[in-house]
């Protein structure tokens, strides 16, 4: 069990602080990414501990170590999700000048949630103890089945997606055409957010310099614009080559100046209008520079007998030597033959699991029957500890990532960003309670496809859920993996997405997915990307004129839509680029969009 133990661990660790320090904004502070880093450590470190118990409990072995780690693991994912997190996001999100002040304005926002949250659970408690006058477990352990409860529900939902979404959006990215129409989409769109955020913090900086300037130096609340002003003074220094554009006052843009709450106010609007600046122009140049390196891969499949089968850059400078050589025949051979193929593999590989998941879930109903695939596979095994372990280990990780992917995507449409390197604190805390929340009622979910004589530790630490769950009676754990998979057959099959196209006015309820990019080239997204090579050849970087770009191509929208030929012409020039021709020099946007 050990050996096991010795090789996930470590590497669940560094997979962790990698994670953290590719998605970590640069204001992110040393609690804050302890914190996260802790609560994800213990959520995935619950999944590790899963397989062991399995082993433990299949061979009738007694093991007061997974005991312990299980209850540390849970208990300290419970109180990060519920208590620590909340406070500390909180505690970040507020624009108070002092720290007692932000810890006030934290307890009071969050006071709010946990009356409504209490409330809630202890009218459900009531409600339990009308209905279950006799039950076998005790408090603690009613409460843990009924909080896990929720997560089972929203949880399969999560999963169900995800086991659609993730084999589907890989097979069809493979394709070095399909991928092109989504970026041409996605920077088209993202070029838009980028000229909106850029036009919301030149307003925030225009306001705060504005309440500055008319602010005297004997006012009381001076103390306060001066935290403020260096606060500008610093974006400025660490960001030189940005301009404000734009920026204008509004009619109450003037009344930050009245108390305290004000100011602060001031102060977190303008970190917020920053912070989401930054985030679209990360996202922004990763869609470029993916852009860029596609049409690469596809010149020099094209032409890989022209060039010796050597991989020609447009980005970087020709590697010498004969390990460069080397290297350029190795990176063609990857980007263009083996990487679309393992890529093509792999969404094979995830649908066959996504399928062997839906099957074990739906034949859980049936008490005699056991068509799980893991289970089996377990069962087979005998007393081999590391295999048992691999096999229980590998499925359950793949349900952690669908659950997580599904939840990821929701939540940046609505809640939070997750942005590499400009993650701000407030998002990472959000995005860390969710992962908290979700991690032990997966494995909860898994158990439950493996076949076992015994209960596992984990299950009896649990608690009992079908006592949580009177509505359906004992066989809540077998009904709702059912409707699951109905629900996971519907969306492969694009059956919600059909219906709210029947309804033409339900489509703002619509999931946005990689497929709603996949219709055609955005014209804009392809001149943007022209533009951005220009520019990389002259010298300049991804972005650095990105926003009056997207700003031109916001006032010529109707052009676009009123049927002119850029889209036929577009096509040309793209066409032309494929074929390794060098694009025209760069002319301005209004005479190219004429």
């Amino acid at each position: 069990m050990w050996v096991f133990y010795l090789i996930s661990l470590p590497l669940t660790l560094g997979m962790v602080i990698f994670t953290l320090r590719y998605f970590a904004g640069p204001d992110v502070q040393r609690y804050v990414f302890f914190t996260v880093g802790y609560a994800w450590f213990c959520s995935l470190s619950i999944i590790i501990l899963v397989p062991a118990d399995i082993w433990t409990t299949k061979n009738n072995l007694q093991n007061g170590g997974i005991s312990f780690f299980w209850s540390w693991s849970y208990w300290s994912t419970f109180l990060l999700t519920w208590a620590v997190a909340p406070l500390i996001q909180g505690f970040e999100d507020a624009g108070d000048f002092t720290v007692t002040e932000r810890l006030k304005t934290s307890i009071r926002v969050n006071l709010v949630f946990y009356l409504i949250v209490g409330s809630i659970g202890f009218f459900g408690l009531i409600l339990l103890i009308i209905m279950h006058k006799n039950w076998s477990g005790g408090v603690v352990g009613l409460a843990m089945a009924c909080s896990n409860t929720f997560g089972l529900v929203t949880g399969a939902f999560l999963l169900g997606f995800g086991l659609s979404e993730i084999p589907k959006s890989i097979w069809k990215n493979a394709d070095w055409t399909t991928r092109q129409k989504v970026l041409s989409h996605k920077i088209a769109k993202m070029a838009v957010k980028l000229d909106d955020a850029h036009q919301e913090f030149s307003n925030a900086i225009v306001v705060a310099q504005a309440t500055s300037n008319q602010m005297s130096k004997r006012d009381p609340l001076r103390p306060y614009m001066d935290v403020i002003d260096n606060m500008l003074s610093q974006m400025f220094r660490e960001d030189p080559s940005f301009k404000p554009q734009g920026g204008r006052l509004g009619e109450n843009d003037m009344d930050y100046d009245t108390d305290e709450k004000s100011m602060a106010m001031l102060r977190r609007h303008l970190r917020g209008a920053r912070e989401e600046y930054y985030r679209y122009k990360s996202e922004y140049m990763t869609y470029v520079m993916e852009a860029l390196e596609l049409e690469d891969t596809i010149k020099n499949y094209e032409r890989r007998s022209a060039t010796g089968w050597k991989f020609v850059s447009s980005l970087r400078p020709v590697r010498s030597g004969k390990l460069g050589s080397l290297f350029d025949t190795i990176e063609l051979i990857w980007r263009c033959i083996l990487r679309k193929q393992l890529e093509k593999l792999l969404a094979i590989i995830l649908g066959c699991m996504s399928a062997a998941i839906l099957l074990a879930e739906a034949t859980l109903l049936p008490s005699g029957v056991d068509l799980s695939l893991f289970s089996i596979l377990i069962n087979s095994v005998g007393k081999e500890e590391v295999l048992v372990q691999v096999f229980a280990f590998v499925p359950l990780m793949y349900m952690c990532i669908c659950t997580y992917y599904s939840l990821l995507k929701i939540g940046m449409l609505m809640f939070y960003s997750l942005t590499p390197r400009q993650t701000s604190s407030v998002n990472l805390l959000m995005i860390c309670s969710m992962v908290a929340r979700y991690a032990p009622p997966i494995s909860y979910n898994f158990l439950n496809l493996i076949r076992l004589d015994g209960k596992t530790v984990f299950e009896k630490r649990m608690g009992n859920i079908d006592d949580a769950v009177p509505f359906f009676g004992s066989g809540f754990n077998k009904i709702y993996p059912l409707i699951m998979v109905i629900y996971t057959l519907l969306v492969a099959s694009n059956f919600f997405d059909r219906v709210i196209d029947f309804f033409g006015s339900w489509k703002r309820f619509r999931f946005q997915t990689e497929a709603d990019d996949m219709d055609g080239f955005d014209p804009s997204g392809i001149i943007i990307l022209q533009k951005e090579r220009s520019w990389l050849e002259q010298g300049l970087k991804v972005g650095e004129h990105v926003v009056p770009l997207a700003r031109n191509f916001n006032n010529t929208s109707m052009d676009f839509e009123s049927g002119s030929n850029i889209t036929d012409r577009t096509a040309i020039e793209m066409k032309a680029t494929k074929d390794g021709m060098k694009e025209s020099p760069s002319k301005p946007l209004k005479d190219e969009v004429q």
